[in-house]
């Protein structure tokens, strides 16, 4: 085999990423059906290329700020797999301790705030980390990723307003898959085009296909850099869907299964596939060779979540109140 060229491994990169994001889904999906995991499951399947895209953008001092569908992000920003898992299912290994579940992943360490319940309740976590980065003088970015249905809450127009009005360093990444749980988006919003609501607070912003994931990386690029250059917030509106239902509870009634078939035509991981193949002399073969490598680290973090700890009942309050010192 030859050597790979720079850019054809960023593209490895990213198919791998993208490969192990929808096998993870997948697997829980399974452990959702066995009644490993509980409570509330957001799937990203469909959506792997923007994790993917964006991630790769950014560097490990940058921040990020997510939303309760966020295991992609997760994953692709560098949280373990293991720690990603065991917090699926409640253990005291996973990342928030078990504390937090699907919805509540956080890492600290690697700069990831959430995983937040609330539907556009990280839009003002992102701009105060953004005023905090600006008057310390940090060169950094802060990327805030959230669903087409956050643009219907208050939060979102007072975020980009005091954003643009600081000129804060925040990306704001607007994954638009067309349906807010299950409100298609031009019955909540006269306005479809999301990109020109962003616009309108004096920010650069323009739509991206967010199921070709070297489209979200140029367009990703591109407004880092600018950021990093003070231009003040940038807004990006990546279109794109998911296979699955909103959640695991979801009947997903209110979508044509033509309209679904349509979309996953244009899968983002076949996708990327096809370009590599005819740019890279990628041999798709080697695809089974990843999914073998994923599906190996993925049983490996069923096993670590399956052999945690639950958090002991006399610790439930730690954390809650203030501990003495």
């Amino acid at each position: 085999m030859t050597a790979r060229t720079a850019r054809a491994k960023k593209r490895l990169e990213l198919l791998r990423q993208m490969i192990r994001i929808r096998r993870f889904e997948e697997r829980c999906v399974e452990l959702y059906s066995a009644t490993a995991i509980r409570g509330f499951l957001h799937l990203y399947t469909g959506e792997e290329a923007i994790a993917a895209g964006v991630m790769q953008g950014i560097g490990p001092e940058d921040q990020v700020v997510s939303t309760y569908r966020e295991h992609g992000h997760a994953l692709a920003r560098g949280l373990p797999m293991d720690s990603v898992m065991a917090e699926m299912y409640g253990r005291l290994n996973g990342c928030s301790r078990g504390r937090g579940g699907s919805m509540h992943l956080f890492d600290a360490g690697r700069r990831f705030y959430g995983g937040n319940a609330i539907v556009g309740g990280g839009l003002p976590l992102a701009v105060g980390l953004g005023l905090a980065t600006a008057m310390n003088h940090r060169p950094l970015v802060t990327v805030c990723l959230f669903g087409d249905g956050a643009v219907s809450e208050g939060e979102f127009h007072e975020s980009l307003n005091l954003a643009a009005l600081w000129r804060l360093p925040v990306l704001f990444c607007c994954e638009n898959n067309l349906y807010a749980m299950g409100t298609a988006l031009h019955r909540a919003q006269s306005q479809t085009d999301l990109a020109l609501h962003a616009a309108s607070y004096g920010m650069p912003a323009w739509p991206v296909d967010g199921m070709d994931v070297l489209a979200v990386c140029e367009a990703v690029d591109k407004a880092v850099e600018s950021l990093r250059g003070g231009a003040g917030p940038h807004f990006l509106e990546l279109h794109t869907y998911r296979f699955r239902a909103h959640s695991m509870y979801d009947s997903d009634r209110y979508r044509d299964r033509a309209e679904i078939d349509r979309w996953k035509e244009r899968d983002p991981i076949p996708f990327l596939s096809r370009i590599m193949a005819a740019e890279d002399g990628f041999d798709p073969a080697e695809t089974a060779a990843i999914e073998s490598e994923v599906d190996a680290e993925i049983e490996s973090a069923v096993a670590a979540a399956e052999n945690g700890e639950l958090e002991p009942v006399e610790e439930l309050t730690r954390f809650v109140y203030s501990e003495r010192s």
